[in-house]
């Protein structure tokens, strides 16, 4: 499983979103290298198809899946929609369901994860 956690210099939630997908392949009881990218250019965010900051992709695909027909790329914050609310963050159980194939409420086992960090 490829997971990305695409953001730009600076970002508040580029660490709380890498923590929740840490939670959400824990609660999946999955195991994967987490790789951190900066995009640092616009060019770089129309070539990286990059919606904002953060974005998390998981095999390619945005976590979000009404994002991933978005054409507007760029150097930004990102917003996440759940349940009529907005967050700067997906949520756990949205990262889960994307990694696990599954539902909400995955079952807990521990696991060893790795984050690589990338520009």
């Amino acid at each position: 499983m490829k997971i990305e956690v695409l953001y730009i210099s600076n970002c508040p939630n580029r660490k709380p979103a890498v923590e929740r997908v840490h939670d959400a392949l824990s609660n999946a009881g999955t195991s994967a290298i987490i790789q951190e990218v900066e995009v640092g250019t616009s060019a770089d965010a129309k070539a990286m198809r990059f919606l904002g900051s953060p974005t998390v992709r998981i095999n390619g695909l945005d976590v979000e899946p009404e994002a991933r027909a978005a054409r507007h790329f760029g150097l930004g914050c990102r917003s996440y929609t759940e349940s009529g609310h907005r967050s700067g963050l997906p949520s756990v159980a949205l990262t889960c369901e994307c990694s696990s194939g599954h539902r909400p409420g995955c079952h807990r086992r521990g696991m060893g994860l790795r984050v690589c960090h990338r520009r």
